[in-house]
């Protein structure tokens, strides 16, 4: 079968080639708006079966790959950033907490219709970090296309404290071990 990533996100697709399988990406166009009342890892998890079912619609006899990620404390949600600035002022938020990072991993099986879907959470704590430090971290690796402004895969490990969770690729946005497990019980050999 077909497998597609519905996303372009170049983090999902550089984790995704690790599993050393074909697969192709699609746009999903999903409106990310949280619904009123639901919780962030509601959200999460939503959101990244919208995203599969709008890519599976345009692709029969495919396995298909939807993710989202949702970056809370407590019920206050750190989307991507988008400036400079608003990743400025969420890590200024962030600095000395603990943040849920809520990373919903969806797979449809558009041949037979079996919808998979796990949320895998990682706690993140950020160091106290001084203003100066949040600046620089800023304006060098530009997080403005990442939940919470910080990318635990490059410079932004220096801003953590610790992390937990199962598994390390859910932080980056693509959880390969609840993804290897999904594609196995759809008859995907791995390795």
């Amino acid at each position: 079968m077909k497998l597609v990533l519905a996303s372009t996100s170049a983090y999902r697709r550089m984790l995704l080639e690790r599993l050393d399988l074909p697969f192709e990406t699609a746009r999903p166009d999903v409106d990310e708006t949280p619904l009123p009342g639901e919780t962030p890892p509601q959200t999460a998890e939503r959101l990244a079966v919208e995203k599969a079912r709008a890519v599976a619609r345009l692709h029969p006899d495919s396995l298909i790959i939807g993710s989202d990620q949702v970056a809370h404390l407590g019920e206050e949600i750190f989307g991507k950033p988008g400036t400079m600035e608003r990743a400025v002022a969420q890590l200024q938020r962030m600095r000395g907490q603990s943040v849920v990072f809520h990373t919903a991993l969806a797979l449809i099986n558009t041949a037979n219709g079996r919808v998979h879907c796990e949320g895998i959470p990682t706690t993140v704590r950020f160091r106290m970090l001084s203003d100066d430090e949040i600046v620089r971290y800023v304006e060098r690796e530009r997080p403005l296309d990442c939940a919470g402004s910080a990318k635990s895969e490059g410079l932004g490990i220096t801003l953590l404290e610790a992390l937990s969770g199962d598994d390390p690729t859910a932080l980056i946005g693509l959880p390969l071990i609840a993804l290897s497990r999904m594609l196995r019980t759809e008859g995907v050999a791995l390795p």
